[in-house]
């Protein structure tokens, strides 16, 4: 059949309309750009604009990534400048600088093969954000947890509150992501069991995901937390919200959940954190540690053993008064203990999961088996000894083992660590009382000293010095760890006897060339060593009261000189309880609930 000349230009016309159509699609990746099975892209903000700075995250589970390609709309390749994170999981982080209209590709690389890929159109309208708590974002959490808190590991890191960690757009990745300027006046004050949920809910709000929670008591000395059902909120999906939104959700929530909320037993069901087993690849950044006693920390970063180095596991917690700081993990700050009124141990959030009929429900223990990508419910860690655990732990950071003497140099840094917060912790303490003259906190009886509220919790510290009183332990009982795990150091030949005894020499040694400086009443600076620290246990012991002056606080007896500036006294009524509860700081073990 002969076509007219009419036709055949109608025919081109057709055929030019729909070169035009689909090659406009703004954010429809091409058939051969599309996500990897393990790697997948973030951008942020979620709109982005021409000329306006634009952050790609590459996040992987499976392994390192090696690079990021660009191509322009003009169809020009580059190379990205990128930023490695360790993993599990893996990511690399990289800014295209003022970009121009158009649609830009990104290609993830691993030895040499493309592994993920991309498309995202500058100035167009970007799809909405996955919605999903899945593999892939929870990998993309735990990497934005890492990087809020990311900082070289002899670096000490502290702040007065969460919100300058989320106010600072070089550390949150997530700033200024809806394009409202939404963390400008942001509020950010978790305390302690706060934390977890707080950005837990902040990430939600700017991906548009659901949020769940739960409602639990507090135990007892015979039973752990037990929690009610599930509130399921569903205010961030489907739509940016207002921040307006996002404090209504967060102020609920730190009114619903408490120290209780993380100490539930390892194998109930109906809890917001569920129990993994003891392994590199389970414990990502954003997992929760829950102590016996309800101090709660979370995981940020894994620093691998380096030439004349231990390796680090590293943590950040949140304080009464609001202060978050960075901590590594070790016997002093990780309490870990049998407990028949808790289930302490490493836990993550438990999966919240859309069903067939488009219910969203939190996966039982029974469902948590792996087979989802997400680490697996295990109770191990129920069987393990104090002596255990710590043991497995030092095997996860040091799979090498490290020397002895490595391993004292280590903790001997984190022991001053401690030592380094506890002064601004009494400082803060002293601050409070010059500010309001003439008055007493009160001081609450029994185990309750441990975990009220007002004043005495803003600035009272018996949490904290019996960690402190741990770590002075850990540090002297090192030798003797030595003798009962030699597997966990490189003795090269030595017995473990030879090698236990030279740190008792180097411990002596380092005894008096370690100290603290403290402020006394009268302005002025008193120098302790670590041997005068360790010779006034006993005045630690009962240290924690901010009623005291700052002299007897950090364990000036009577016939110490530098308790001559002393100018106050806690009642005498509160003396004789903390004379009372001395046993429990000398025994290192906190009483029942």
């Amino acid at each position: 059949m002969q076509l007219t000349r009419s036709t055949t230009q109608f025919h081109l016309l057709l055929a030019t309309l729909w070169l035009l159509l689909t090659t406009s699609l703004p954010t429809a990746a091409a058939p051969d750009c599309q996500p990897g099975a393990a790697t997948h892209i973030w951008i942020t903000p979620q709109q982005p604009q021409p000329g306006e700075p634009l952050e790609l995250i590459a996040v992987a589970t499976d392994a390192g990534i090696d690079q990021i390609l660009v191509t322009d709309p003009g169809g020009e390749q580059r190379p990205l400048r990128s930023n490695a994170g360790d993993g599990p999981p893996w990511s690399r982080h990289a800014t295209l600088f003022r970009p121009s209209s158009g649609i830009y590709r990104f290609e993830v690389l691993r030895n040499g093969d493309r592994v993920a890929c991309a498309e995202v159109e500058i100035g167009g309208n970007a799809p909405p954000p996955r919605g999903e708590w899945d593999v892939a974002t929870e990998a993309f959490y735990s990497v934005w947890i890492a990087h809020l808190f990311a900082a070289p590991p002899e670096q000490a890191l502290s702040f007065e509150s969460l919100a300058p960690v989320l106010r600072d757009p070089e550390r949150n990745l997530l700033f200024n992501f809806l394009g409202a300027n939404e963390d400008r006046r942001l509020p950010a004050e978790p305390d302690c069991a706060d934390l977890a949920y707080f950005l837990r809910s902040y990430f939600a709000w700017k991906l548009q995901l659901p949020v769940a929670y739960r409602a639990c008591n507090r135990g007892s000395r015979t039973a752990p937390p037990r929690c009610e059902a599930p509130s399921i909120d569903r205010r961030f999906v489907n739509a940016p919200a207002p921040v307006s939104s996002f404090r209504e959700l967060s102020r609920r929530l730190m009114d619903t959940v408490h120290s209780g909320s993380g100490r539930t037993a390892l194998n109930a069901d109906a809890t917001d954190f569920y129990p993994v087993a003891l392994a590199r690849e389970n414990l990502w950044p954003g997992t929760l540690y829950a102590d016996p006693y309800g101090h709660t920390l979370m995981l940020v970063q894994w620093v691998p053993p380096r030439a004349g180095a231990s390796g680090l596991l590293l943590a950040v917690d949140a304080q009464p008064d609001n202060s978050v700081t960075r901590k590594r993990f070790w016997e002093g700050t990780f309490l870990f203990a049998p407990s028949a009124s808790s289930g302490p141990g490493f836990k993550v959030f438990r999966p919240l999961v859309t069903t067939a009929n488009g219910e969203l429900r939190q996966l039982s223990n029974q469902a948590l088996d792996g087979s989802n990508g997400l680490p697996a419910f295990a109770t191990e860690q129920a069987a393990l000894t104090p002596d255990a655990f710590y043991a497995r732990m030092e095997q996860l950071i040091n799979p090498d083992g490290i020397t002895p003497t490595l391993a004292y140099a280590a903790t001997l840094a984190a022991l001053q660590e401690q030592l380094e917060t506890r002064i601004a912790s009494v400082e803060t303490g002293e601050r409070y009382v010059r500010t309001h003259p003439g008055t007493v906190i009160a001081m609450p009886s029994g185990a309750a000293i441990f975990e009220t509220i007002g004043a005495w919790e803003d600035y009272a510290t018996p949490s904290r010095d019996m960690r402190l009183l741990i770590a002075m332990k850990v540090l002297e009982n090192l030798p003797e760890r030595i003798r009962s795990y030699p597997e966990l150091y490189q003795l090269r030949g030595q017995a473990p006897d030879t090698a236990a005894a030279q740190i008792v020499q180097l411990h002596a040694q380092q005894l008096d060339e370690n100290a603290i400086t403290y402020t006394r009443s009268d302005g002025s600076t008193w120098r302790l060593t670590l041997r005068e620290l360790y010779a006034r246990r006993a005045g630690l012991e009962i240290g924690y009261n901010p009623n005291d002056c700052v002299e007897r606080r950090w364990g000036a007896g009577a016939d110490s000189d530098d308790l001559a500036t002393c100018e106050r006294r806690a009642p005498p009524e509160q003396r004789a309880k903390m004379e009372d509860y001395r046993s429990w700081f000398h025994n290192t073990t906190r009483p029942p609930r």
